[in-house]
Protein backbone atom coordinates (compact mmCIF):
# COMPACT_ATOMS: atom_id res chain seq x y z
CA UNK A 1 0.00 0.00 0.00
CA UNK A 2 1.55 3.54 -1.07
CA UNK A 3 1.03 6.48 0.87
CA UNK A 4 -1.27 7.62 -1.42
CA UNK A 5 -3.76 4.99 -0.49
CA UNK A 6 -3.85 6.34 3.25
CA UNK A 7 -4.94 9.58 1.87
CA UNK A 8 -8.11 9.44 2.97
CA UNK A 9 -7.09 8.12 6.47
CA UNK A 10 -4.72 11.23 6.95
CA UNK A 11 -7.28 13.40 5.68
CA UNK A 12 -9.98 12.27 8.53
CA UNK A 13 -6.44 13.16 11.05
CA UNK A 14 -6.69 16.75 9.55
CA UNK A 15 -10.12 17.21 9.23
CA UNK A 16 -10.98 15.86 13.01
CA UNK A 17 -8.23 18.41 14.21
CA UNK A 18 -9.27 21.30 13.15
CA UNK A 19 -12.84 20.81 14.15
CA UNK A 20 -11.49 20.20 17.47
CA UNK A 21 -9.52 23.18 17.39
CA UNK A 22 -11.74 25.28 16.32
CA UNK A 23 -13.86 25.36 18.96
CA UNK A 24 -11.21 27.48 20.57
CA UNK A 25 -11.35 29.97 18.06
CA UNK A 26 -11.09 33.63 19.62
CA UNK A 27 -11.33 32.37 23.16
CA UNK A 28 -7.49 33.53 23.79
CA UNK A 29 -6.39 30.08 24.70
CA UNK A 30 -3.94 28.32 22.36
CA UNK A 31 -2.98 25.67 24.27
CA UNK A 32 -6.03 24.20 24.72
CA UNK A 33 -7.00 24.92 20.97
CA UNK A 34 -3.60 22.50 20.59
CA UNK A 35 -3.87 20.17 22.89
CA UNK A 36 -7.39 19.43 21.46
CA UNK A 37 -6.17 19.24 18.08
CA UNK A 38 -3.72 16.93 19.09
CA UNK A 39 -5.90 14.47 21.18
CA UNK A 40 -8.34 14.33 17.90
CA UNK A 41 -5.32 13.77 15.50
CA UNK A 42 -4.30 11.21 17.54
CA UNK A 43 -7.56 9.26 18.17
CA UNK A 44 -7.71 9.07 14.63
CA UNK A 45 -3.99 7.88 13.70
CA UNK A 46 -5.08 5.14 16.39
CA UNK A 47 -7.08 3.44 14.22
CA UNK A 48 -5.18 3.98 10.94
CA UNK A 49 -4.11 1.04 9.03
CA UNK A 50 -0.55 1.53 9.08
CA UNK A 51 3.05 1.10 10.84
CA UNK A 52 3.57 5.18 11.24
CA UNK A 53 6.23 7.56 13.04
CA UNK A 54 6.48 11.12 13.94
CA UNK A 55 9.15 11.98 12.21
CA UNK A 56 9.21 15.43 12.84
CA UNK A 57 6.89 17.15 15.54
CA UNK A 58 6.16 19.63 18.10
CA UNK A 59 7.40 17.86 21.65
CA UNK A 60 9.59 15.49 22.73
CA UNK A 61 7.93 12.29 24.43
CA UNK A 62 7.49 14.11 27.87
CA UNK A 63 6.10 17.10 26.57
CA UNK A 64 2.26 15.47 26.19
CA UNK A 65 -0.05 15.94 24.74
CA UNK A 66 2.00 16.47 21.46
CA UNK A 67 2.36 14.19 18.84
CA UNK A 68 6.28 13.50 19.97
CA UNK A 69 9.63 12.81 17.60
CA UNK A 70 9.75 9.33 17.17
CA UNK A 71 5.72 8.42 18.60
CA UNK A 72 4.16 5.16 16.96
CA UNK A 73 0.99 5.75 14.88
CA UNK A 74 -1.60 3.26 13.33
CA UNK A 75 -2.98 0.45 13.86
CA UNK A 76 -0.31 -2.21 12.36
CA UNK A 77 2.83 -1.60 14.43
CA UNK A 78 5.74 -4.30 13.54
CA UNK A 79 3.30 -6.26 10.99
CA UNK A 80 5.35 -7.05 8.20
CA UNK A 81 2.32 -6.23 5.59
CA UNK A 82 2.14 -2.70 7.02
CA UNK A 83 3.12 0.29 5.21
CA UNK A 84 5.43 1.98 6.98
CA UNK A 85 5.18 5.54 6.12
CA UNK A 86 6.86 8.86 8.34
CA UNK A 87 4.89 12.03 9.04
CA UNK A 88 5.97 15.53 9.98
CA UNK A 89 2.79 17.06 11.67
CA UNK A 90 1.90 20.26 13.06
CA UNK A 91 -1.36 19.25 14.26
CA UNK A 92 -2.78 23.18 14.94
CA UNK A 93 0.08 25.68 13.11
CA UNK A 94 -0.46 29.15 14.24
CA UNK A 95 -2.00 28.31 17.85
CA UNK A 96 -2.06 32.15 18.74
CA UNK A 97 -4.36 32.85 15.94
CA UNK A 98 -6.88 30.49 16.93
CA UNK A 99 -6.90 32.15 20.62
CA UNK A 100 -7.61 35.25 18.42
CA UNK A 101 -9.30 34.11 15.53
CA UNK A 102 -6.78 35.41 12.99
CA UNK A 103 -5.98 33.98 9.44
CA UNK A 104 -4.54 31.06 8.16
CA UNK A 105 -4.94 28.67 11.40
CA UNK A 106 -4.93 25.28 10.12
CA UNK A 107 -4.03 21.49 10.60
CA UNK A 108 -1.57 19.89 8.73
CA UNK A 109 0.66 17.16 7.44
CA UNK A 110 3.10 15.66 5.42
CA UNK A 111 3.63 11.73 4.91
CA UNK A 112 6.09 9.31 3.34
CA UNK A 113 7.83 6.32 3.23
CA UNK A 114 9.71 5.89 6.26
CA UNK A 115 12.65 6.96 6.29
CA UNK A 116 11.87 9.71 3.46
CA UNK A 117 11.58 13.06 5.79
CA UNK A 118 14.13 14.87 7.72
CA UNK A 119 13.87 12.92 11.09
CA UNK A 120 15.10 15.86 13.39
CA UNK A 121 14.49 17.44 16.86
CA UNK A 122 11.75 20.36 17.29
CA UNK A 123 13.67 22.88 16.61
CA UNK A 124 14.15 26.09 14.16
CA UNK A 125 14.71 26.37 10.33
CA UNK A 126 16.04 29.34 8.26
CA UNK A 127 13.58 29.01 4.64
CA UNK A 128 13.53 30.26 1.25
CA UNK A 129 10.95 29.09 -0.62
CA UNK A 130 9.06 31.10 -3.87
CA UNK A 131 7.13 30.08 -7.27
CA UNK A 132 8.68 27.68 -9.53
CA UNK A 133 9.98 30.41 -11.78
CA UNK A 134 12.74 30.87 -8.95
CA UNK A 135 13.85 26.98 -8.61
CA UNK A 136 17.38 27.21 -9.27
CA UNK A 137 18.07 31.12 -8.58
CA UNK A 138 17.32 31.51 -5.02
CA UNK A 139 19.09 29.76 -2.23
CA UNK A 140 19.69 30.41 1.41
CA UNK A 141 23.60 29.80 0.40
CA UNK A 142 23.46 33.29 -1.22
CA UNK A 143 22.45 36.55 0.58
CA UNK A 144 19.73 38.77 0.30
CA UNK A 145 21.41 41.17 -2.07
CA UNK A 146 21.84 37.98 -4.72
CA UNK A 147 18.34 36.42 -3.70
CA UNK A 148 16.36 39.81 -4.23
CA UNK A 149 18.49 40.64 -7.79
CA UNK A 150 17.81 37.12 -8.83
CA UNK A 151 13.96 36.91 -8.22
CA UNK A 152 14.01 40.00 -10.07
CA UNK A 153 15.39 38.84 -12.95
CA UNK A 154 13.21 35.15 -12.76
CA UNK A 155 10.33 37.44 -12.61
CA UNK A 156 10.43 40.39 -14.73
CA UNK A 157 9.75 42.91 -12.06
CA UNK A 158 11.09 45.92 -10.12
CA UNK A 159 12.96 45.37 -6.60
CA UNK A 160 9.95 47.53 -5.56
CA UNK A 161 7.11 45.43 -7.27
CA UNK A 162 8.78 42.23 -5.12
CA UNK A 163 6.72 40.85 -2.00
CA UNK A 164 8.34 39.09 0.03
CA UNK A 165 6.87 37.23 3.90
CA UNK A 166 8.93 36.92 6.64
CA UNK A 167 7.55 36.10 10.81
CA UNK A 168 7.29 39.55 12.61
CA UNK A 169 10.32 38.56 15.39
CA UNK A 170 13.45 40.05 16.32
CA UNK A 171 15.18 37.78 15.27
CA UNK A 172 14.53 38.96 11.67
CA UNK A 173 15.71 42.68 12.25
CA UNK A 174 18.72 42.89 10.08
CA UNK A 175 16.98 40.55 7.22
CA UNK A 176 13.94 43.23 7.06
CA UNK A 177 16.72 45.85 6.98
CA UNK A 178 18.19 44.15 4.45
CA UNK A 179 15.39 43.62 2.15
CA UNK A 180 13.98 47.32 2.56
CA UNK A 181 17.50 48.71 1.39
CA UNK A 182 16.41 47.39 -1.67
CA UNK A 183 13.01 48.50 -1.44
CA UNK A 184 11.36 45.58 -1.41
CA UNK A 185 7.74 45.06 -0.06
CA UNK A 186 8.06 43.30 3.35
CA UNK A 187 5.33 41.78 4.69
CA UNK A 188 5.49 40.80 8.47
CA UNK A 189 3.10 37.86 10.13
CA UNK A 190 2.53 36.72 13.46
CA UNK A 191 2.70 32.79 12.58
CA UNK A 192 1.64 31.02 9.49
CA UNK A 193 4.80 30.09 7.48
CA UNK A 194 3.43 27.51 5.92
CA UNK A 195 0.78 29.47 4.03
CA UNK A 196 3.16 31.87 3.26
CA UNK A 197 5.19 29.84 1.61
CA UNK A 198 1.99 27.88 -0.45
CA UNK A 199 0.97 31.47 -1.30
CA UNK A 200 4.69 32.34 -2.52
CA UNK A 201 4.53 29.22 -5.13
CA UNK A 202 0.40 29.98 -6.15
CA UNK A 203 0.94 31.65 -9.52
CA UNK A 204 -2.11 33.46 -8.74
CA UNK A 205 -0.57 35.27 -4.61
CA UNK A 206 1.00 38.23 -4.59
CA UNK A 207 3.56 37.03 -2.16
CA UNK A 208 6.97 36.62 -4.18
CA UNK A 209 8.78 34.90 -1.69
CA UNK A 210 9.42 33.85 2.04
CA UNK A 211 12.35 33.83 3.90
CA UNK A 212 13.66 33.62 7.32
CA UNK A 213 13.46 31.37 10.41
CA UNK A 214 10.37 29.38 11.84
CA UNK A 215 9.78 25.51 13.02
CA UNK A 216 11.56 23.06 11.79
CA UNK A 217 8.48 20.87 11.27
CA UNK A 218 6.39 22.98 9.40
CA UNK A 219 9.84 23.51 7.08
CA UNK A 220 9.86 19.30 6.48
CA UNK A 221 5.81 20.14 5.52
CA UNK A 222 6.32 22.85 3.29
CA UNK A 223 9.26 21.29 1.57
CA UNK A 224 6.86 18.08 0.69
CA UNK A 225 3.88 20.23 -0.61
CA UNK A 226 6.42 22.46 -2.63
CA UNK A 227 8.07 19.46 -4.45
CA UNK A 228 4.08 18.41 -5.60
CA UNK A 229 3.68 22.24 -6.97
CA UNK A 230 7.75 21.84 -8.55
CA UNK A 231 8.61 24.92 -6.64
CA UNK A 232 12.01 25.85 -4.78
CA UNK A 233 12.16 25.07 -1.16
CA UNK A 234 15.45 24.84 0.92
CA UNK A 235 15.87 24.87 4.96
CA UNK A 236 18.74 25.13 7.40
CA UNK A 237 18.51 24.14 10.44
CA UNK A 238 19.02 26.93 14.03
CA UNK A 239 19.63 25.57 16.98
CA UNK A 240 17.58 27.03 20.14
CA UNK A 241 19.85 25.14 22.87
CA UNK A 242 22.76 22.84 23.47
CA UNK A 243 19.80 20.42 23.66
CA UNK A 244 18.71 20.30 20.70
CA UNK A 245 22.07 20.60 19.10
CA UNK A 246 23.05 17.08 20.84
CA UNK A 247 19.92 14.82 19.56
CA UNK A 248 20.54 16.47 16.15
CA UNK A 249 23.78 15.18 16.08
CA UNK A 250 21.97 11.37 17.61
CA UNK A 251 19.37 12.00 14.69
CA UNK A 252 21.28 12.61 11.71
CA UNK A 253 23.99 11.37 9.51
CA UNK A 254 26.43 13.87 8.75
CA UNK A 255 26.53 17.89 8.95
CA UNK A 256 23.78 19.14 11.14
CA UNK A 257 23.99 22.55 9.64
CA UNK A 258 24.10 22.20 6.04
CA UNK A 259 22.09 23.61 3.73
CA UNK A 260 18.45 20.63 2.64
CA UNK A 261 16.72 21.29 -0.61
CA UNK A 262 13.31 19.97 -1.05
CA UNK A 263 13.95 16.84 -2.24
CA UNK A 264 16.54 16.28 0.35
CA UNK A 265 13.75 17.30 3.31
CA UNK A 266 11.29 15.07 1.57
CA UNK A 267 13.15 12.64 -1.05
CA UNK A 268 9.71 10.32 -2.05
CA UNK A 269 7.35 11.30 -4.65
CA UNK A 270 5.20 8.70 -3.07
CA UNK A 271 4.27 11.60 -0.33
CA UNK A 272 1.35 13.56 0.28
CA UNK A 273 0.83 17.52 2.06
CA UNK A 274 -2.80 17.74 3.62
CA UNK A 275 -3.70 20.68 5.45
CA UNK A 276 -7.21 21.26 6.76
CA UNK A 277 -7.96 25.42 7.84
CA UNK A 278 -9.47 26.23 11.29
CA UNK A 279 -9.52 29.59 10.32
CA UNK A 280 -10.29 31.39 7.23
CA UNK A 281 -7.01 31.73 5.09
CA UNK A 282 -6.18 29.82 2.07
CA UNK A 283 -9.44 27.36 3.12
CA UNK A 284 -12.56 29.37 4.02
CA UNK A 285 -11.92 27.13 7.49
CA UNK A 286 -13.99 25.30 9.76
CA UNK A 287 -17.90 27.22 9.46
CA UNK A 288 -20.27 25.44 12.08
CA UNK A 289 -23.50 24.24 10.51
CA UNK A 290 -25.80 23.67 13.33
CA UNK A 291 -27.25 20.42 14.35
CA UNK A 292 -23.96 18.85 15.62
CA UNK A 293 -22.31 19.03 11.92
CA UNK A 294 -19.30 21.26 10.84
CA UNK A 295 -17.76 22.35 7.06
CA UNK A 296 -14.48 21.94 6.46
CA UNK A 297 -12.13 22.60 3.66
CA UNK A 298 -8.81 21.49 3.30
CA UNK A 299 -5.74 21.62 0.42
CA UNK A 300 -4.11 18.47 -0.44
CA UNK A 301 -1.18 17.88 -2.80
CA UNK A 302 -0.71 14.59 -4.03
CA UNK A 303 3.65 14.48 -4.92
CA UNK A 304 3.29 11.35 -7.16
CA UNK A 305 0.57 12.37 -9.36
CA UNK A 306 1.24 16.74 -8.75
CA UNK A 307 -2.25 16.57 -8.00
CA UNK A 308 -3.04 20.15 -6.58
CA UNK A 309 -6.73 20.03 -5.18
CA UNK A 310 -8.79 21.75 -2.37
CA UNK A 311 -11.91 19.96 -0.99
CA UNK A 312 -14.81 20.32 1.15
CA UNK A 313 -16.44 18.52 3.42
CA UNK A 314 -19.11 18.21 6.43
CA UNK A 315 -18.29 16.07 9.49
CA UNK A 316 -20.41 15.15 12.49
CA UNK A 317 -19.05 16.66 16.01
Amino acid sequence: MATVDLESHFLNATEAAAVAASVWRGKGDGKAADGAAVEAMRAVFDKVPFDGRVAIGEGERDDAPMLWIGEPLGSMQGSPDAPSIDIAVDPLECTNHVAKDLPNAMAVLAAAPRGTLLHAPDCYMDKIAGPSELSGEISLEADVSYNVEAACAALGKRSDELNVVAMDRPRHDQLVKDLKAHSVNVILIGDGDVSAALNAADPDSHIDMLMGIGAAPEGVITATAMRGLDAPFEGRLVFKNEGHRERAERMIDGDIERTWDRDELCSSDDSLFIGTGVCKGRTEGVRMLGQGRAAVHSEIIDVANKAHRFISSEREL
